[in-house]
């Protein structure tokens, strides 16, 4: 059989991002603001960091604050933009591996996204959004832990299981941001725990266990992967999420089933692994599959062992 070729594009398995990156590029901003508060909180929220990406946004969302400094969504938009371009000159390296130029260039971007982020929280603070940049540039910025978890309380405050920042303050809480293994744990089982059986936010588990496995050297990193305390905790919150029959296929699905399909591989579970291949089809997300290597490369690999010829995809 030809090699398989996962459809890593987001905008494949979310057709609102082509969408929306049309409208954006077309400068067509009313179109954009009709189509972003149409959707739910983690959508919108997902869509404004899709949005920001492209060349010449900064310029243009500058422009429509500048005629409506009120606009919550071109601010998240914009800072969202500047945080991202902030990443690419970071990259994500450890910090031992980032030059003081990069470094320069880094805090100097996420500065510039600060005080279009203060600005706009502070005219419209019930715009999710809006707070789970703020959480990203916290990290960014080192401002510590204790502000990191005030900035998600605000957002908490009128989203109180918005998934995009959970994520966000579960990188903030690991020991490569100063953070602790106690601390972030802490924080994924709290939150997927207060959520009702279905939900996505269960993902935050094999999250915080491959942050974990990714810290630890061979052999000790699948040793911990692979001991009964991780396992049954990874099997547990597949059953309350991607494997429960309320699960849904709404924004952000595919990221969700993707990390669990790339835990349960490093667990050498392949009917997992290949019942969740089975539902997702052709996609897939290149995260977190580049850490075990080219998401391609790993995930085609994957799949032939977990769905040999002949069986169902």
């Amino acid at each position: 059989m030809p090699p398989h070729h996962p459809v890593l594009d987001p905008a494949a398995a979310y057709p609102k991002i082509a969408e929306l990156r049309s409208f954006l590029d077309a400068r067509d901003w009313a179109a954009a603001r009709t189509l972003l508060d149409a959707a739910e909180p983690v959508e919108r929220d997902s869509l404004i960091r899709a949005g920001g990406e492209g060349a010449g946004r900064e310029e243009f969302l500058r422009g429509v604050l500048r005629d409506d400094p009120d606009d919550s969504a071109a601010g998240a938009m914009l800072g969202q933009h500047l945080i991202d371009e902030a990443w690419k000159i970071r990259t994500g390296y450890r910090a031992t591996h980032v030059s003081r130029q990069q470094f320069a260039g880094f805090h100097e971007l996420l500065r510039k996204a600060e005080i279009v982020l203060i600005d706009a929280a502070a005219r419209t603070p019930a715009e999710p959004a809006l707070w789970t940049a703020r959480v990203t540039s916290a990290r960014g910025l080192e401002l510590g832990q204790a502000e990191s978890r005030r900035r998600y309380d605000r957002l908490a405050e009128v989203a109180p299981h918005h998934l995009p920042a959970q994520r966000q303050l579960l990188q903030n809480f690991c020991p490569k941001w100063s953070g602790s293994w106690e601390k972030v744990h802490a924080f994924a089982r709290e939150a997927a725990g207060a959520v009702p059986p279905g939900a996505h936010n269960a993902v935050l588990i094999p999250e915080v266990h491959l942050e974990h496995w990714l810290d630890l050297s061979a052999p000790a990193d699948l040793a911990y992967l692979r001991s009964d305390a991780v396992r049954n905790e990874l099997y547990e919150a597949a059953r309350r999420s991607v494997w429960h029959p309320e699960f849904r296929r709404t924004h952000g699905w595919v990221a969700v089933m993707s990390t669990f399909a790339a835990v349960f591989a490093l667990l050498e579970d392949m009917p997992a692994v290949g019942s969740l291949f089975t539902a997702m089809g052709d996609l897939a997300t290149e995260w977190p599959w580049q850490y075990i290597g080219d998401p391609v490369t790993v995930i085609g690999k994957y799949r032939a062992r977990a769905l040999p010829a002949g069986s169902p995809a």
